[in-house]
């Protein structure tokens, strides 16, 4: 017996082998099944906080991410995200379905990617672009998530996919984008996607007054609102007729919404229509901003009347505007005149009376729009 431990003692158990690890398996990459119509001439409305945002789909360019952020929003995916990242100016970043849930905030930014190929096209990375956001070093790893550009970024070309571009509403963009932030640029509000719909993209509007005579573009009056009052001026399209219908196409399509007073020459004239006084303009309204050759007409500059700004060349007018304070003959034969005040010379004086530094208010004067009437 005692033999028998001995030789059982010396017997070497040898190890069980262990199988080799499994290779992880690699990641499924989304391939679309829609049909081309299903993609082709495609919207994107995003229903946010800030306002709505639509986007151009671009299933040219990027066809499985485009299928696939349809195929997301028609199943409800980005209903009640939220944007949650912002860079002023730079850019803003949505699409993460972990952003549904306020509590999860600490891991906002990880969900929803790994599953799209990247998709190589001749779309830049410049204000307006949609691309999808990539896990760091890894070009092949979009999914939901997406960056809206309000700046041009060139360094990022040939990284990112391009799939959508703004159609409209890149003010709300920017908007979103100037959101408070703390440093790793994280919101300091939450900004929700409310709802998004996938829609055709409906046929061009016609252009505004584009057909128009110069006696129906004269029975239109157009009423600046502004922060101090309102001004109606009527509009003089027997004498300035390219003026006038450049002037209400614009107003009707809200270039001048968000526009400031910015120069107030007690005694000489109040400026406005400057566009630099506002946010970025849709690429539809910077299609009304066009060059136009002056008509100059006999009528005198008095107090009141509407003409169009100029650069030293006389034909480089474009959206900016003055109302003269007093006779100036100095301005007759070398501005445009097209219109003239026929409401609001008291909210004319209290602009006039606003205080300056050198020209420029101290207080903002703004212009929340002009309105087009009838």
């Amino acid at each position: 017996m005692i033999a028998l431990l001995v030789l059982l003692s010396l017997v070497q158990v040898k190890p069980v082998p262990k199988p080799a690890p499994k290779p992880a398996p690699a990641p499924a990459f989304f391939v679309s099944t829609l049909p081309a119509d299903d993609l082709r001439n495609k919207q994107a409305v995003l229903e946010t906080s800030e306002g709505t945002i639509v986007l151009d789909l671009l299933p040219e360019a990027a066809p499985n991410h485009v299928a696939y952020f349809i195929t997301q929003a028609r199943a409800g995916a980005f209903d009640g995200t939220s944007f949650h990242r912002v860079i002023r100016n730079g850019m803003i970043q949505g699409g993460d379905p972990i952003t549904k849930d306020p509590s999860q905030q600490a891991k906002y930014g990880t969900g929803g990617l790994g599953v799209l190929r990247f998709e190589a096209s001749s779309e830049k990375l410049t204000q307006g672009a949609v691309a999808a956001v990539l896990i760091p070093g890894r070009r092949d790893s979009g999914g939901s998530q997406f960056i809206i550009l309000l700046a041009d970024q060139p360094s990022l070309e040939g990284q990112f996919t391009v799939f959508a571009r703004i159609a409209d509403g890149l003010p709300v963009a920017q908007k979103i984008s100037m959101t408070p932030a703390d440093a790793a640029n994280v919101p300091a509000a939450r900004i929700e996607v409310r709802r998004v719909t996938v829609r055709d993209k409906p046929p061009p509007e016609p252009e505004p007054f584009v057909d128009a005579t110069p006696e129906e573009l004269s029975r239109h009056r157009a009423v600046i609102e502004t922060s101090m009052g309102n001004i109606t001026v009527e509009l003089f399209a027997d004498r300035a007729p390219t003026h006038v219908r450049s002037f209400l196409r614009m107003a009707a399509s809200g270039v001048y919404d968000g526009t400031a007073f910015h120069r107030v020459a007690k005694g000489f004239v109040i400026q406005g229509g400057f566009l630099g006084t506002r946010g970025p303009l849709t690429d539809r309204q910077q299609s009304f901003v066009r060059t136009m050759q002056p008509e100059f007409n006999p009528t005198p500059h008095d107090r009141g009347i509407l003409s169009m700004a100029h650069g030293d060349d006389p034909a480089s007018a474009t959206s900016s505007f003055f109302i003269v304070l007093a006779r100036n003959q100095g301005l007759d034969n070398q501005y445009t005149v097209f219109g003239r005040v026929v409401e609001g010379l008291d909210v004319i004086e209290k602009i006039e009376a606003v205080p300056v530094d050198g020209e420029t208010p101290v207080t903002r004067i703004e212009v929340n729009r002009v309105r087009v009437t009838p």
